[in-house]
């Protein structure tokens, strides 16, 4: 796993997104040896070649990439890939058809398009089928060994068996007693932890990944000390069961998570929150200039399709608890809480309007929420703020809820990019993790790649109820 951006991205994923980069230039650059009558080299630095093909590239990959086709390649069929090629090909050319139209000199031959677009839509396909195959076949990868096996182990074990671009495989565990249900997934059990020294002498693995702890009550007995100790000696890397959890799966588990976890590792960066405070003003002040023609128009459409005023003011709770109003399009009926009082919106929920359904999955009513943000409020990345009802309930029901106030609410989130709009307390822990991994590695980088990832989600309608 590489981590770019804050986020951990496994290694196979970025060969892949190689490889289709190069078979892409090899696909676009044949054509012209065959049809140019300018020297290679000419062509690409005096007469714009390699500008032309380079935009032609960079659309396709693009495209990809929102046709989620770098995430979980191995579920991937290849007729799947053929289809949403055919797509992105067909966008590709309706962007060329509009250079050629303004005479841009980034527009490439009709020649290089047809034959290029002709070879990736062979080449391309087989390549990822081919390298999917190599990947999920791949006996290699880091070698893992767990000492004990927590809910968290039988996660991750599952997750690699799912993943393995993911690129680790597991020897097994060393636990005080048996875990039947870590070996129905496979997790072989290899003895108890003092014989940790044989079993990693057999196993030779690359990293020990430690899921028992000494800081709970009768475990300190349990922990293997100084067989840990003298692993960690002669050079074995070992690392608590948590780190190899988040960077697999991007959140902070609260199932095995102690006050002493967020006293030790949550460091305030107090320096990425002001550079924070400072680019999103800057932000939301010329988003709110750029999408200010799209607010009149749906401003008017919510005006025209439902009684009530445009904008919905709702009471939200803020850094360190402070309260403020919350702005966004209006998407239900006045009094769709009339007779409920403060309850989660559902899926198909019968209190959103016509024009409120399309607003939320486009996400549109968030809009006016940049005035929030220019107020300072809000930033434009952050957990997304509750209610004051909800918080007081959620506080009482899940551990560590108060903490995801730590840091301004935002427009959206990485919570928000990567799990599903939930309506139960479930759904909330699992957005929780994803919230504290957030304020555990608040960056300019990471917020740059959750509004990247935004609108990608806006771009394929996948907004929140």
């Amino acid at each position: 796993m590489i981590k770019l951006f804050r986020v951990s991205v496994p290694g196979s994923v970025l060969v892949m997104l190689l490889g289709d980069i190069l078979l892409l230039v090899f696909c676009y650059l044949l054509p012209v040896l065959w049809t140019e009558e300018l020297p290679l080299a000419e062509f690409l630095w005096a007469d714009n070649g390699a500008l032309q093909i380079g935009l032609v590239i960079v659309v396709l990959i693009a495209g990809l990439y929102l046709s989620d086709l770098y995430e979980h390649f191995r579920k991937q069929s290849i007729t799947a890939v053929v289809q949403q090629l055919c797509l992105i090909q067909g966008v590709e050319l309706l962007i060329q058809s509009l250079l050629s139209y303004v005479r841009s000199p980034l527009v490439s031959s009709k020649w290089t398009m047809l034959y290029g677009s002709i070879g990736a839509l062979i080449l391309l396909p087989l390549w990822r089928r081919l390298f999917t195959k190599l990947v999920a076949r791949r006996k290699g990868g880091a070698k893992i060994l767990f000492v004990g096996s927590s809910p968290m182990v039988q996660e991750i074990v599952k997750e690699l068996h799912d993943r393995p671009e993911i690129g680790l495989r597991a020897a097994g565990y060393v636990d005080r007693k048996r875990d039947e249900t870590a070996e129905s997934l496979g997790l072989v059990y290899l003895g108890q932890p003092e014989e940790l020294p044989q079993v990693t002498a057999a196993q030779d693995p690359e990293r020990l990944i430690v899921s028992m702890r000494s800081d709970t009550p009768n475990s300190s007995a349990n922990f293997p000390v100084e067989q840990l100790l003298d692993q960690q000696f002669t050079g074995r890397r070992i690392e608590r069961v948590s780190t190899i959890y988040e960077s697999i799966f991007g959140r902070v588990s609260i199932k095995d998570l102690q006050a002493e976890d967020l006293i030790f590792s949550f460091e305030p960066n107090h320096f990425a929150e002001q550079l924070q405070a400072v680019y999103s003003i800057v932000l939301a002040a010329f988003g709110f200039l750029i999408t200010l023609p799209i607010m009149l128009l749906v401003g008017v459409a919510v005006k025209v399709t439902s009684t009530g005023p445009v904008l919905f003011r709702q009471t939200r709770v803020g850094k360190n608890k402070r309260l403020f109003v919350l702005y966004k399009f209006r998407s239900m009926r006045v009094d769709a809480e009339a007779k409920t009082g403060a309850v989660w919106a559902t899926k198909n929920d019968p209190r959103i309007t016509p024009i409120g359904g399309i607003l939320r999955k486009l996400r549109l009513d968030e809009l006016p929420q940049f005035i929030n943000v220019i107020r300072g409020d809000m930033s434009l990345v952050g957990p997304r703020p509750e209610r004051p009802e909800f918080v007081e309930m959620l506080e009482n029901k899940i551990p560590f809820f108060r903490q995801r106030m730590s840091v301004k609410p935002g427009i959206t989130g990485w919570a928000q990019i990567n799990h599903k709009y939930g309506d139960t307390v479930e759904d909330t822990v699992t957005k929780l993790e994803y919230d504290l991994y957030y304020i555990k590695n608040m960056t300019p980088s990471l917020d740059a790649y959750v509004i990247f990832h935004t609108a990608k989600v806006m771009l394929l309608s996948r907004g929140a109820q």
